[in-house]
Parts: C-alpha cells; sequence; structure tokens
C-alpha cells in the first residue's frame, strides 16, 4: 500500500519527502514494516558494476551457485548433535545415543534420523576452532571477529558481498535476502550486516505477518508510474551522498525499486500456498515454537521459503533457526530444535535433489560457538568457544564425509583444525567467490580480500 501525503520537506511537485519514503510499507513474518526507502537500499545491488566478476554458473545446469546459511542462534551443542562422546563419562556424554548414517563409520545424534539417511551428501566438521565466544551471527556470516576494521564499519557479511561483486542473477529479485526474525536478543536476528560495503548492500527483509500486505491492492500500475514523475523530482535535490552511499542508492536505484513492487518472481518466491500442500508437509511448520525465549521460533517453512528464493534467483539467503542457548534443559530443547531441523533440513536436500538443484546450492547450519562438555546442574550445557561443529550439504563439494576430530571429552580439536575463516572461506568458493583473490574497497579504498585464508581442501579438492 502507498501512503501518498505526510508531514515533513514538500518537494516541488507538492509531495512531501517523508511520505514518499514511506510508500510501499510491506510485511511478511514479524509484523515490522518495510518502506520502499529499504528496498532502494536493498535493491541497489541488483546492477552488476562494471568490472566485476559475474559468478559461478553450473556449466550442466545452467544456472548460479547460491547459499542457505542456517544460523543456530545461542550456540548449539556439538556433542549432543554431530560429535557425540559415548565413551565418556555420564557427566561429559548426556542422554543422547549415536546413530548409523548411510556412510559407513559416520555416526551422528539420535535426533537427526531423517539427515542420517542423507550422510553421503552432506559433511561435518568436526574441529571449528577460532570462535569469538559472542552471542551474535557475526563470525558465521563474515568469518572475522566484531571488531575488525570497525574503524571502517567492519566486515561485511557474505550475502552483502554477492550482492555488491556479483549482483543480481534477476533485475527484479534481490541477490540477497535476510529471513531471520526479529529477536528479542537482537543479534541472533541479524541477517548479516553490509559492514564497510553500507546499506546499499544489506540483505533484503521480507518481514511481517502475511503476504497480503506485499500485494499493492487499490493501486493500479498506472498509479505507480505516476510515482515515478513524483520520484524524478528528487533530482531537483541538492544530492548530499553519505561515504556509504545511503542518498545515492536513493536516488540511483528507483528503477530497481520499482521491479520489486511490480515484478512477480520475488511476491511468488514468497507466497507458500503457490507450494503442493504435501511438499509443505514434508517440511512441517516448526510448531509448536518451544524455548524461544528471546531468540527465533523454529520456523521450518523457511527452509522452503529459502529453496523457493535461491530457485527465483537470489545468491545469498540467511535465516536463524531456533535458540539454541541451552544453559538449562538442555537435552529437552535438543529434542525439540533438533527434531524439527532434521525435519527441515532434510526435506531441503530431498527438495533440492529433485529439482536437480543441490549441486548449486550450499547449505551451512552452525551456531556462534560449541557448548560445554560437562554438565551443569541444570541439565544444561555453557558456552565453550573453544571448540564448534559445522554441517555443510551440496553445493557440488566432496560429501559423505568428516573432516577433523575431538578428544574423547569433546573439549578441543585432536585432528585437523579447521578455522572459522576457512568455513567462510569454502562458502565463498562455493558461489563463485574466490576469497583470497577477490577484494572489495573499504571506504579509505583500500583493496579488502574476503578472507584470509583458503578454502577446506577437503571439500573442494
Amino acid at each position: 500500500m502507498l501512503t501518498i501525503y505526510g508531514k515533513g520537506h514538500r518537494l516541488c511537485d507538492g509531495f512531501s519527502r517523508r511520505s514518499f519514503l514511506q510508500a510501499g510499507g510491506l510485511s511478511l513474518f514479524t509484523g515490522q514494516y518495510l518502506s520502499l526507502a529499504d528496498i532502494y537500499r536493498a535493491e541497489a545491488a541488483v546492477v552488476n558494476i562494471p568490472g566485476t566478476k559475474p559468478g559461478l554458473v553450473n556449466p550442466r545446469t545452467g544456472r548460479h551457485k547460491s547459499l542457505i546459511c542456517v544460523f543456530l542462534g545461542g550456540g548449539a551443542p556439538h556433542q549432543d548433535m554431530w560429535d557425540l562422546k559415548p565413551d565418556a563419562p555420564a557427566e561429559i556424554r548426556g542422554e543422547f545415543k549415536p546413530i548409523e548414517t548411510n556412510v559407513p563409520g559416520i555416526m551422528i545424534g539420535e535426533t537427526f534420523q531423517r539427515l542420517a539417511k542423507l550422510q553421503d551428501k552432506a559433511t561435518l566438521i568436526r574441529s571449528v576452532v577460532g570462535n569469538h565466544g559472542d552471542h551474535a551471527a557475526f563470525q558465521c556470516y563474515t568469518g572475522y571477529k566484531p571488531q575488525d576494521l570497525a574503524v571502517v564499519g567492519g566486515r561485511p557479511s557474505i550475502g552483502s558481498v554477492a550482492a555488491k561483486v556479483q549482483g543480481a542473477v534477476d533485475p527484479s529479485v534481490p541477490p540477497f535476502v535476510g529471513l531471520s526474525p526479529k529477536c528479542a536478543h537482537a543479534p541472533w536476528g541479524s541477517t548479516g550486516d553490509p559492514g564497510f560495503l553500507g546499506p546499499t548492500f544489506s540483505a533484503f527483509k521480507p518481514d511481517g505477518p502475511t503476504l497480503d500486505n506485499m500485494k499493492m491492492r487499490d493501486l493500479s500500475i498506472e498509479k505507480l508510474a505516476d510515482r515515478k514523475k513524483l520520484l524524478a523530482s528528487f533530482d531537483r535535490l541538492k544530492r548530499e551522498v553519505d561515504y556509504a552511499g545511503q542518498l545515492e542508492s536513493l536516488d540511483s536505484k528507483t528503477e530497481q525499486a520499482f521491479d520489486v513492487l511490480t515484478g512477480s518472481q520475488l511476491l511468488k518466491a514468497l507466497d507458500l500456498s503457490k507450494e503442493d500442500p504435501r511438499l509443505r508437509a514434508r517440511y512441517g511448520t516448526g510448531q509448536p515454537y518451544n524455548f524461544t525465549y528471546d531468540g527465533a521460533p523454529t520456523n521450518n517453512e523457511l527452509f522452503l521459503v529459502a529453496r523457493r528464493l535461491v530457485e527465483a534467483g537470489v545468491r545469498v539467503v540467511t535465516m536463524t533457526f531456533g535458540r539454541w542457548d541451552s544453559h538449562g534443559d538442555n537435552f529437552n530443547l535438543v529434542r525439540d530444535h533438533g527434531g524439527k531441523m532434521d525435519q527441515g533440513l532434510s526435506a531441503l536436500i530431498e527438495d533440492l535433489s529433485a529439482r536437480d538443484m543441490l549441486d548449486d546450492v550450499t547449505i551451512i547450519a552452525w551456531g556462534e560457538f560449541g557448548r560445554t562438555p560437562r554438565i551443569n546442574a541444570g541439565k544444561g550445557r555453557d558456552h565453550w568457544p573453544q571448540l564448534n561443529s559445522a554441517w555443510i550439504a551440496g553445493g557440488g563439494l566432496n560429501h559423505g564425509q568428516v573432516i577433523g576430530a575431538s578428544n574423547r571429552l569433546g573439549e578441543y580439536a585432536t585432528e585437523r583444525p579447521v578455522h572459522v575463516q576457512e568455513v567462510v572461506a569454502t562458502l565463498y568458493h562455493a558461489i563463485g567467490l574466490p576469497p583470497t583473490k577477490t577484494t572489495v574497497l573499504d571506504p579509505a579504498g583500500r583493496p579488502q580480500y574476503l578472507t584470509d585464508a583458503e578454502p577446506i581442501k577437503e571439500l573442494i579438492g
């Protein structure tokens, strides 16, 4: 819906700047509204920048490479999911038993019955090191610590870099979409910050409770065209461009904003009513939402939305699934969250495989750190940045393997420590951005490499 009149600085056409910026309020998941100005900033990335890399395309399928980042906000317990220690003392090993997968010799937690049958399409990394220890998605989306390059705005997330360097596959579909809901603990709801690239390359956030408000009811394309005339009045405004390019994006990317509002691809991708009910049932809803507190719900439908988005042309999708900060009642939390994630991730793998898309879409699920080997008095596990695990599937990578190992108590890596930056470097590689060869300019004009580490050779070799 368009808000046409309002108070604020009046443009020469008689409309207010504030009213204009309020045009096109959208809502989807959380009740928050997205203004047309937000669309400008997100959609500024849809035009390929001259001289930049087009990104990797699968020569067999002709499809672009995509990434779905599933952030397990709060820090998932590695020893109850991917790296069980059945021979450890009771106060270490916990309540879960390991189960066999379809890859001989690889065992995972009993919560993941469906994923166990798909282990040949995934890789477990049991020796992730270098976690900062903060309750935030920052390292999972950048590979760096929050303070790195903070003086110039901080490191950009992988989605923002893809938006900047690769641009859009389809001019009406944003290259970077963030599905994480607003959380009471705000860092768990992060979609990945643009850092020093500025808000021009932020994630497109389809927030709000319903897709209905994305439909421009009571507004004809002819009336929207009149708004284009109104927008032309910006050309007569004094152009005050800050270093992050906010106003520049607002002025120069108008056409892309209209592409989003009038185009059908994004709206279709976000509309789950278009899907076969049987397929939706396979993904599940993730309800009831238990153990949410100040974090994200276990919304299984986001896995399906993510598939639809990458199919429509999105390069990077980020989402937060659940609230894993299990200082108490750890085992019931893992039963709940793990079972729902097992359903959602397995459905996503099977769905992508059936559509011949799995080799073109990399999926990663991990949190900001692991959890203490020793179970506390509240039957919980506390923060443990010394060791973490990650689960990766798809993307044409070498799967059906385990990388790294930890000691018998799950305290530290004993074989093949894998730094957080190596994981993120692998994600960049999977979408066609060589991390130690590709650079983006910071506000001082200095080229910054995407990571300091190379991709994981076991996955890409």
